[in-house]
């Protein structure tokens, strides 16, 4: 299994995080479909409430790869970047699940 991390921080805490969590949660619809996704997260940091986290769970880095290529994806994320704050690049890391504990 492959993870995908990348950071993204918002314009503000309240109008714009809310905003952006919104098209997130619309945003699943482009995953959810897709053939190799296992599941994702957003999480938002407690003291920074600007600061998001986004996991993403797929059988492949391809799998991934070809969830962005989904006709739509770009828009959507350009609709995502209009409430966050301007940086150079939108970085990600693919990692693979090399050990998975669970209770």
């Amino acid at each position: 299994m492959h993870v995908v991390v990348s950071q993204a921080w918002t314009l503000d805490a309240e109008g714009h995080a809310e905003a952006y969590i919104a098209l997130s949660a619309r945003f699943a619809e482009f995953f959810a479909a897709h053939p190799g996704f296992r599941g994702r997260w957003l999480v938002r940091d407690v003291e920074d409430p600007t600061h998001f986290t986004h996991i993403r769970l797929f059988d492949t880095a391809e799998s991934y790869a070809e969830a962005t290529r989904t006709p739509g994806y770009v828009a959507h994320t350009e609709a995502m970047y209009e409430h966050l704050r301007p940086y150079d690049t939108y970085p990600r890391t693919i990692g693979e699940v090399v050990l998975e504990d669970r209770p």
